[in-house]
């Protein structure tokens, strides 16, 4: 297994190995990707795209779908978590001037949670990775471009690998710090 480069008996410090460095990168992978977002999707969309064969109303609901997880995506790249004056943790959305809203935060500065560049980007690629997996799946393809399918077939091949890997470059090049809604609490901001 992976663990930490050994040291000479002369006490300087380890360096992280490269399988340690990989399982932290595809932690944090796990992490940002938005795999509750697609697992709802996926659970859901068959029923919403009547397997592939959609009428109007199935066209409504999946874009309803396609609308709501999409912005969920972006919405998790923006909230943080914090542990309150009261020993709870709290959850809030980053703003400019820090995280917002919270009752229990008399002894914690919410001014350190303030929204960065990085979170824009996550969300970007948040969405694109969700983008990708949603409207390249069968189904969604089947119901609103059904002829894409058959005449783009190395497009629906190629793109999601090339999004994923792009998008895992980013995320363990430039890991974020945020630990947003159904994430542990940090203890620093």
């Amino acid at each position: 297994m992976g663990g930490t480069s050994k040291s000479s008996g002369s006490g300087k410090s380890t360096q992280p190995s490269i399988t340690d460095r990989t399982f932290t990168g595809v932690g944090n992978l796990i992490k940002l990707l938005p795999t509750g977002t697609v697992f709802l999707f996926q659970f859901l969309n068959p029923v919403l795209t009547n397997n592939g064969h959609c009428h109007t109303i199935n066209k409504y609901l999946t874009g309803i779908l396609l609308g709501v997880c999409g912005f969920s995506c972006c919405f998790s790249s923006f909230t943080d978590s914090y542990f309150g004056s009261d020993g709870m943790t709290h959850y809030g959305v980053a703003t400019k001037n820090g995280l917002w809203p919270s009752s229990a935060s008399e002894s914690v500065n919410l001014s350190a949670y303030k929204l960065r560049v990085g979170d824009f980007v996550h969300a970007f690629l948040s969405l694109t990775v969700f983008a990708v997996v949603a409207l390249l799946d069968s189904n969604t393809v089947d119901c609103f471009y059904p002829s894409f399918e058959s005449t783009e077939k190395l497009l629906l091949m190629v793109l999601p690998p090339v999004i994923g890997a792009i998008s895992s470059t980013v995320f363990m090049v430039f890991p974020n710090k945020r630990h947003g809604i159904g994430y542990p609490a940090s203890q620093t901001p």
